[in-house]
């Protein structure tokens, strides 16, 4: 099953085909995530301490960062569709090794090889919708594809989070095996599949970083994943200080539907209004991350700013890849190998930072370390 841009419809989206990429990003965000939800439950089976469970989170992470980039430049010349089950099917294995195993070690291993597979998928998921839609479409597939991601955060985690309580942490990694086995069967029905690149199409790593309009986008990334993941890991201290520990929940939801909103605000505009809305995204950022900073204890005033915030961070995703995505071109495959990688590093860097703003300067600094984060990520943004 083959198709092209030319072959669709000029005014409509390929929604069937969409979805399945927007299931697979949920599916690694659920996956990457969940063990933060059961924490507690994974400790007590494997008698180990709730920091080292926490650690698969890290080799989670460690797996995309050091697996995006050498892995899809390897791959360029493979057929799009089914280096995309490869990557897929991978995360079946590594959430069935997680569900059944009584080793730390296997576990570890299971969730390497989760991040692997993760770093692959989210470099195949912009250029994949941008090449089933025409060019005046690609930033709304893009949209459509990445809805996984907030999603996830809103959604999947939280009813995760209780049937892992419910029925145990074991059998919901089971029943995520089941729902990537349903996966694979709609990406071999509905997802048309695409030649890899060509020899003389294929672009060496140095060659797509010195492409005009990455480095900026690439940067870009990176201080608003930073600042993001800052606030976001120690959202819980923040919140204790200002009195509202036992709103943690409410906030975070609150921050996860407004997200949702988010990406739907953008997935409407962004290929008319990239530019400005990259420009709104950092500035609405800014100002959420001002009144934290100035009203941390009045309750009204942390939910509208976690508003703007989901708001702001909802479509984040969409927008650098998307840009990411115009100034490859052909590349763009290897361009969003390389915004996994700033991705990975922006949220590892943000326990870093957020760790020793929280140590040294105490938790009232920690919205004004954003602020700083963003001004640089909106200079560059400008001068784009």
């Amino acid at each position: 099953m083959t198709t092209s841009a030319a072959t669709l419809p000029a005014d409509r989206l390929p929604l069937v085909s969409l979805l399945a990429l927007a299931m697979a990003g949920f599916i690694t965000i659920l996956t990457e995530a969940l063990p933060a939800g059961v924490l507690s439950l994974m400790s007590r089976d494997f008698q180990t301490s709730e920091a080292l469970i926490g650690q698969t989170v890290t080799v989670y992470a460690l797996g995309s960062l050091l697996a995006a980039i050498p892995l899809t430049t390897a791959t360029q010349g493979w057929r799009r569709r089914p280096l995309l089950l490869l990557a897929v099917g991978g995360f079946a294995v590594a959430n069935t090794l997680t569900a059944i195993t009584d080793s730390y070690a296997v576990l570890l291993g299971a969730r390497f090889i989760a991040g692997i597979c993760a770093g692959l998928v989210w470099a195949l998921l912009a250029g994949y919708a941008s090449r089933m839609v025409p060019p005046h479409l690609q930033g709304r597939a893009i949209a459509v594809a990445m809805v996984g991601t907030p999603l996830a955060l809103a959604l999947g985690i939280p009813a995760g989070t209780l049937l892992g309580k419910e029925l145990g942490w074991r059998m919901t990694f089971g029943l995520m095996s089941v729902m990537t086995v349903f996966l694979i069967l709609w990406i071999v029905a509905k997802l048309p599949d695409f030649p890899g690149s060509t020899a003389e199409q294929r672009a060496s790593l140095r060659r797509v970083f010195t492409l005009q309009g990455v480095r900026p986008v690439l940067f870009m990334t990176l201080a608003f994943v930073l600042a993001h993941n800052v606030f976001y890991t120690y959202i819980a201290p923040f919140l204790h200080a200002g009195g509202m520990g036992t709103r943690i929940d409410a906030v975070l939801l609150t921050f996860g539907v407004a997200s949702l909103l988010g990406i739907w605000g953008v997935g409407t505009l962004v290929d008319r209004h990239l530019r400005a809305l990259i420009l709104a995204s950092f500035l609405m950022f800014a100002i959420s991350a001002i009144g934290f900073g100035i009203w941390p204890d009045a309750p009204a005033a942390i939910y509208a700013s976690t508003i703007v915030w989901g708001l702001s961070f909802g479509g984040s995703a969409t927008l650098f890849q998307t840009a990411s995505a115009k100034a490859a071109g052909e590349s763009a495959d290897v361009a969003q190998s390389m915004i996994v990688t700033v991705w990975n590093i922006g949220i590892a860097g943000g326990g870093i930072v957020g760790g020793l703003v929280l140590d040294h300067w105490g938790v009232t600094i920690l919205p004004w370390t954003l602020v700083f984060m963003l001004a640089a990520g909106l200079a560059v943004a400008l001068r784009r």
